[in-house]
């Protein structure tokens, strides 16, 4: 079995697009200037914390952390909880230090990468946790919001998930569109087999009758799209171990248990990422200072 769908050793470079991602996120919040920050005079140093409003999942600190190291280096943080640390509400979660006009100038957007990351860590771990009693792991998708795939990913793996591939380029997935394209599984298959890409293929099938044809066609993984948890114990059970399992198909929290029964080995959830809840933290000026 191809390395590429071992999930617990992905190897997805999380912070690649960090700096980027924090400059678009200054680009459209500061623009040419903080209009308002002007109100407060240059030299004033300020302290600052970060506080949890709810329970919640941590992830983000790299992104918090970038957004203030590009307004102004001065500002120092202290943390209290790390990535993936699961948070009370009322928790203190980090302390700021540093020019007044930068830790205003860039409250909302640490903040926004901040609740955006929680909240997917937060939703990941309540997943996770539903098939803790199975041997069935938790992967995401590529339903994430536009720039920022690598952020999300990493919080599905702050919140206990593993990582389907990152994108079109580092793994194959014929869907029913590349089938009805090729025309037949087994056609589509030996297509992508002759480009010599040397990825690991994985084929989505939509009934039972599929199995033996993209298996003997060289299938590493199965998509099992929108199977019935008595489909996917016969698809387990006529596989026997000659290939990876996903099953897939809009589940819901209440459904993970009955799924992790089955022994599918994965099973993909779109709204870990899509169906976003963001985490409500609060961020104060505790104390400010002329310098």
């Amino acid at each position: 079995m191809p390395s590429s769908f071992d999930r617990s050793a992905t190897e997805i470079d999380y912070f690649k697009d960090l700096e980027g991602s924090i400059a678009a996120a200054l680009a459209e919040d500061v623009g040419s200037g903080d209009a308002t920050a002007s109100l407060i005079p240059p030299g004033r140093q300020a302290t600052a914390t970060v506080i949890a409003r709810e329970a919640a999942v941590l992830c983000g600190q790299r992104w918090f952390n970038g957004v203030f190291s590009a307004i102004d280096p001065a500002v120092q943080i202290e943390w209290l909880k790390q990535d993936g640390d699961p948070l009370a509400a009322d928790d203190l979660v980090c302390r700021l230090q540093g020019p007044a006009r930068a830790l205003v100038t860039g409250e909302r957007s640490a903040l926004n990468f901040l609740q955006t990351l929680s909240g997917t860590a937060s939703v990941t771990r309540r997943y996770a946790d539903a098939l803790s009693n199975s041997r069935t792991r938790l992967l995401d998708t590529r339903k994430t919001l536009p720039g920022l795939r690598r952020g999300q990913k990493y919080a599905v793996r702050c919140g206990g998930g593993f990582n389907h591939r990152a994108g079109l380029y580092d793994g194959v997935l014929i869907k029913e569109n590349h089938i009805a394209a090729a025309g037949s599984v087994s056609a589509a298959i030996r297509l992508i087999h002759a480009t010599g890409l040397g990825l690991p293929v994985e084929v989505e099938v939509e009934h039972l009758a599929q199995i033996e044809e993209a298996i003997g066609a060289g299938a590493d993984m199965l998509l099992l799209d929108n199977f019935s948890t008595d489909m996917l114990r016969e698809a387990v059970r006529l596989t026997a171990g000659r290939v990876k399992l996903e099953a897939s198909g809009g589940f819901e929290l209440a459904d993970l248990p009955a799924i992790g029964a089955t022994g599918v080995d994965f099973v993909s959830v779109g709204s870990l990422t899509k169906h976003l809840r963001a985490t409500d933290f609060s961020m104060r000026i505790t104390h400010a200072n002329d310098a």
